[in-house]
Parts: C-alpha cells; sequence; structure tokens
C-alpha cells in the first residue's frame, strides 16, 4: 500500500480516513459503524487512560464496574435522559439461538426465548448505576460518593467515522453523590477542569471551557461543562463534558439520604465523561500530509533508533552503541524503540515511523560511530542535527519538553486567530465560509434563534465560555438584547 496521503487542503475528510488506516490506528470492522484498534492506535489510548485514571484517583475517585445491560424499565425511569438517547439504543429482546428448520446450517432467534423484559444496551450508564446507588446511600456518612468507570457503550450512529463517531465507543464515566447542590456544582467544575489540563498538558491541545445552552445540554442534566477545541480545518470538537444533574436521577430512582438533621433528603449528582474521541482530536490537531504527529507526552515511543550498516558487524557495533543509548534514555523515564528489523530498509523506515509521529528519529551507521555523533531528526519540525553522542540524552529531553510545548503554542496561535468576533448575520455568514473557525457573536438567549440558525447555516452554540464578560448588545440574528457573546461553530 502507498503511504502517501491525500492532502489535508484537498480533502480534509479523506486526508484524516486514510491517516487513521495508513498509521495503523485502526480499522473498520465486519460489524457495521464499530471499529477495530489496532495496537498502535491502543497504545496512544492507554497512554491517555493511564494519565486521566491517575488525575481521577488524585481528586479522590475510586473506579468500578456496572453491567453493559439496563432493564427498560430502569432505562425510562428518568423521562428526560431515555427520551434524549431513545433513538440510539440497541435493545435485546432474546436470550438464546436455535438451529432454523428451514436453513439446514444457520440460526436464528428462539422464538420462546423472549426477553420478559428487555435489555438497554448502556448508551449512557446513570439508570443502572444510580439504581445501584440506592443500596449504597443511606446517610451523609456515605457521601460524597465518588465514582468511574472505564467502560464500552453502545449509540446506534447512522453515519460514522473512525474515533470520532461509532457505533461502539471506549469512553470513561464518572458518576457523583453528594450532601449538597453547591458540592455537585463544584464536583462538575472541577472535572470539566480536569478535563481541560488533561487535553492541554498531554495531548498539547488548547481547549475553551464554556457551558452548553439548554438545547445542548445532557439529556437529564440542569447544566454542562464542556471544554471545545478546534481542529486544522476550521471545525470545532466537543473534547469533554461534565453534567450537573441536581436531583433528576436520585428523585428517579429514589436516593435518598439521612442528612446531619436526621431529615431524609434527596442526594445531588453529577455524571462526566470522554472517549475515544479524544483519539480524533489528537490526529486532527498536529498531524499534516505526511502523517501522524504526536505529542511526546502521549507517543508510544518517544524515540526511535535506526540502525544504518552494510555488513553483520557494522550493525553490531552499531547495535552496541544503540543499546547503550537505549539505556540512558530508559533511565531517565523516555520511551524508545531499536528497529532493527531486516525486513526493511532504512528509507522505509525512516517513511514508517515519520507516518506514525514517532517524535524524535535516531540514525546511526559506521560513519556516526567514527565521528562519536548521531543523527537526531524532529517529526514536529521535519528538521535533522548532528548531536554528539555524549550529550544525546540531555539534548533529547531538552526536544521532548520543547515539542510538547512547540505543538501547544502552535495549535494555540491556529485556534486564536480562528475566533472572530462579529456584529452582523452577513459577517457572521462569511466568516464561516471563508475563514472558518469559532465565530463570537451576540445571542438573544432563545432556543428558537439558535435553531433557526443552525438551520441557515450548520453552526451550533458550542459554549458559552465561562470567562464571557457580561456585554450588553444585540442579537447577531434578530436584533433583540443579549448580555453578552457565545461561541458558534461549525462541528464534528
Amino acid at each position: 500500500m502507498s503511504k502517501k496521503l491525500t492532502s489535508r487542503e484537498a480533502d480534509y475528510s479523506k486526508w484524516y480516513n486514510e491517516l487513521v488506516v495508513k498509521a495503523d490506528l485502526a480499522e473498520n470492522s465486519a460489524v457495521r459503524g464499530c471499529m477495530v484498534i489496532k495496537p498502535y492506535g491502543y497504545a496512544i489510548w492507554e497512554k491517555m487512560q493511564a494519565e486521566l485514571d491517575k488525575m481521577f484517583k488524585e481528586t479522590g475517585h475510586q473506579n468500578a464496574y456496572f453491567p453493559l445491560f439496563v432493564p427498560k424499565s430502569l432505562f425510562e425511569a428518568e423521562e428526560k435522559n431515555a427520551e434524549g438517547f431513545a433513538k440510539e439504543c440497541a435493545v435485546v429482546t432474546h436470550y438464546r439461538l436455535q438451529n432454523d428448520p428451514d436453513k439446514p446450517g444457520k440460526l436464528r432467534v428462539d422464538p420462546e426465548a423472549r426477553l420478559e423484559e428487555e435489555l438497554v444496551v448502556r448508551p449512557t450508564s446513570e439508570a443502572i448505576i444510580w439504581n445501584t446507588y440506592r443500596n449504597w446511600i443511606q446517610s451523609y456518612r456515605d457521601l460524597p460518593l465518588l465514582i468511574n468507570q472505564w467502560a464500552n457503550v453502545v449509540r446506534w450512529e447512522m453515519r460514522t467515522r473512525l474515533f470520532l463517531r461509532t457505533a461502539e465507543f471506549l469512553w470513561q464515566e464518572g458518576h457523583t453523590a453528594h450532601e449538597t447542590k453547591a458540592e455537585a456544582i463544584a464536583e462538575a467544575k472541577l472535572m470539566n477542569n480536569v478535563y481541560a489540563t488533561f487535553v492541554e498538558n498531554f495531548m498539547a491541545i488548547p481547549v475553551i471551557q464554556g457551558l452548553k445552552t439548554e438545547s445542548e445540554r445532557f439529556a437529564g442534566a440542569e447544566d454542562t461543562y464542556c471544554i471545545e477545541a478546534l481542529m486544522q480545518d476550521g471545525k470545532a470538537l466537543q473534547a469533554g463534558t461534565s453534567h450537573f444533574l441536581g436531583q433528576n436521577f436520585a428523585k428517579a430512582f429514589d436516593v435518598k439520604f439521612a442528612n446531619k438533621e436526621g431529615k431524609q433528603d434527596y442526594v445531588w449528582a453529577t455524571s462526566w465523561g470522554v472517549s475515544t474521541r479524544l483519539m480524533g482530536a489528537l490526529i486532527m490537531t498536529h498531524s499534516d500530509d505526511n502523517g501522524l504527529v504526536l505529542p511526546p507526552s502521549l507517543a508510544p515511543n518517544q524515540v526511535v533508533i535506526v540502525p544504518i550498516y552494510k555488513s553483520e558487524e557494522d550493525l553490531k557495533a552499531v547495535s552496541e552503541v544503540a543499546n547503550s543509548i537505549i539505556s540512558d534514555l530508559r533511565a531517565k523515564g523516555i520511551s524508545v524503540k531499536y528497529d532493527d528489523r531486516t525486513t526493511q530498509r532504512p528509507g522505509a523506515k525512516f517513511a514508517q515511523h515519520e507516518l506514525q509521529g514517532v517524535p524524535l528519529r535516531i540514525a546511526i551507521g559506521p560513519k556516526d560511530l567514527e565521528n562519536g555523533t548521531v543523527e537526531l531528526a524532529r517529526r514536529d519540525t521535519l528538521t535533522k542535527e548532528t548531536v554528539v553522542l555524549d550529550s544525546l540524552t540531555e539534548t533529547i529531553e531538552n526536544l521532548l519538553e520543547e515539542i510538547q510545548k512547540t505543538l501547544f503554542n502552535k495549535a494555540k496561535v491556529f485556534r486564536d486567530s480562528h475566533i472572530t468576533e462579529v456584529d452582523t448575520f452577513e459577517e457572521f455568514k462569511s466568516v464561516l465560509e471563508t475563514k472558518t473557525g469559532f465565530v463570537s457573536a451576540h445571542w438573544d438567549g432563545t432556543a428558537e434563534t439558535e435553531d433557526k440558525i443552525k438551520e441557515l447555516t450548520k453552526a451550533t452554540i458550542r459554549c458559552i465560555p465561562l470567562d464571557a464578560k457580561e456585554e450588553q448588545g444585540v442579537c447577531v440574528f434578530t436584533g433583540n438584547p443579549s448580555k453578552g457573546r457565545v461561541l458558534f461553530a461549525k462541528a464534528y
């Protein structure tokens, strides 16, 4: 297969799809709308998972696991949540297959094996978790209850794209219970900030923290906090959400506790999650026409060493030096791969590691051994330099830090240059069609205006920024009074 990618400018969507497959991250499966995450792609997800899990535990959360199947009656208990996800639900109706008497060698659903109650394959776990919490919470002494689970969910999407939108995907979902409204709101804000910190510090992607409008909130939430990122094609991507659920689920599942005064009260709730959609964000924010560009913090291999040799003697001498470099780098916590495959020429190896976004590549040959140097190539800038062996480890440490910062700063410059304030609807439409990115505009606060703008432009309100200042103005569409600007964009 040719490694050359379609250029981003020619066809961004095709470039993305080709990159995911050719960089060996994921592929479509035999199940419609579902993906196979390949080892290299899963290694990146594992690093994301490990960092997030550490951050969750540092903020007092524990991991648990809840069933994949949700009885339909439980799913229906919180009406808004059920209605919000109903059209995406996969439902189990039978529990057994049997031989088909009309088609030898084939199976059919056993008509006698219909379930007494249908089971929803979880699109999200609030229902099954809050039904469980009813047995775990009796007193204020049981609060706060801070639980996270790493799981898969199923949402029967009709139009799918690897990582960004699939019928089944991996995620984490936090579900917490609190004594007071103020504590629950503080938790929702805290976890949204955890997401922002992770995405900026590890993924090198700048985000805007904000609140969703009522029509964009999670089904069953009173408020949804979010982090919004901007991809290189000027479209926004919701990178994470954290929901203040009020007492809606506690009332739906009768989760009460005895407060400090001995009176019964309903608990206050949050839920929050990020998914393998973050993989899509990582790819689209940093990568180029040569392939994947990975921030060092999440690269499975931060450094790769490629030996250049003609004879077995050359290889032996190069390998001796390479193994010494590997030992020094690993002692510093740097992940390194020695690519001594005999089935590929050096040029093919260079192309593969460039395609897969390895941050730094070292090439060593007999001449380098004579000079006590190596050739060091950066993936982000595609530049090379000759480095003395004695200072290699320190140089690599510094470069990995520099690459991480450079990727973030580059993405931030792009993002900031694509936030445009407008005051008229003509400007609004022009920016969306020509410049793209976030459009900062006044909005009159009504769902009707929000829906009409979406209908006419395909742009949605991505968020009301948390740091937005109150600013009297007039709605960009209706001319009605507005108390501040919100961010619109076309989005994934």
